[in-house]
């Protein structure tokens, strides 16, 4: 099982979707991977709901009036030195560091073609205490403009290491390594998008077959947006829920 109690710094750590409508987002995913809630109110207003699989947390959801999406959150030991880094680099910083309680400390980020992340800096939450597994967040990729400048970017933000891919002498897929080498998601060079479209990362979660997935999503609600596909490493299909917030779902093996 993919059981985490750490994460290096530069690594993917956890997942949350901000959505308009919290019941409708608890019925879609609940229904699709199994996950249990539980909520808690947040200091000044809101309620953020942790989703869990056997007692794990795997990711959460809060209730947010913007564009419904999912969050991605990337370690660091330092969110203010990082925050300092993402400014030189050319990245618009939308939340300055702030306490997260006793969770963490975090900052929200646009990189220089438009992609939102987050950085997290752990205290009493490390992220995701479960991943890989089959209901859990298992890839990180992200849709870019311009892939090359977007790995310098994030390179000489997290020391991520990138791998080109190339079929027909073009540049298809780019994988990352973080500092400590393990795997860490990809680049691909956005397509089907308006040309002002900006960048985004797309979360993937591991599911037992991706066709059934795909026809349960729909059940709920959700919408097939592309796929399902094989692009070597299993099967893969792109969806989104109720409200908009896209994500991928993947078949195959997977890291522990």
């Amino acid at each position: 099982m993919g059981k985490r109690t750490g994460y290096e710094p530069g690594t993917f750590c956890w997942l949350d979707l901000s959505t308009g409508d919290l019941d409708a987002a608890r019925n879609f995913y609940g229904g699709l991977f199994g996950w249990e809630f539980e909520s808690s109110e947040i200091p000044g207003g809101g309620v953020y709901t942790m989703c869990r699989l056997g007692g794990d947390d795997v990711a959460a959801m809060v209730r947010q009036d913007q564009q419904p999406g999912w969050n991605h959150y990337i370690s660091v030991e330092n969110a203010d030195e990082a925050t300092e880094r993402a400014e030189r680099l050319g990245a618009r910083v939308y939340e300055k560091p702030f306490d997260v309680m006793d969770s963490g400390r975090m900052a929200v980020f646009a990189d220089p073609d438009g992609a939102v992340f987050c950085v997290w800096e752990a205290r009493d939450h490390i992220g995701a205490s479960r991943v890989n597994d089959v209901g859990c967040m298992a890839w990180n990729e992200l849709q870019a403009r311009d892939p090359e400048k977007a790995g310098a970017f994030y390179s000489g933000l997290f020391g991520w290491e990138t791998e080109p891919i190339e079929e027909d002498g073009q540049v298809a897929y780019t994988t990352i390594k973080n500092s400590s080498g393990r795997m860490n998601g990809g680049l691909m060079p956005m397509t089907g998008q308006p040309e002002d479209a900006p960048s985004y990362w797309l979360p993937y979660f591991t599911v037992a077959s991706c066709d059934e997935a795909v026809e349960k999503a729909k059940e709920l609600g959700g919408a097939l947006l592309a796929g399902p596909m094989e692009p070597g490493a299993g099967r893969i299909a792109v969806l989104s829920d109720p409200q908009g917030a896209v994500f991928a779902v993947f078949e195959g093996e997977t890291d522990e």
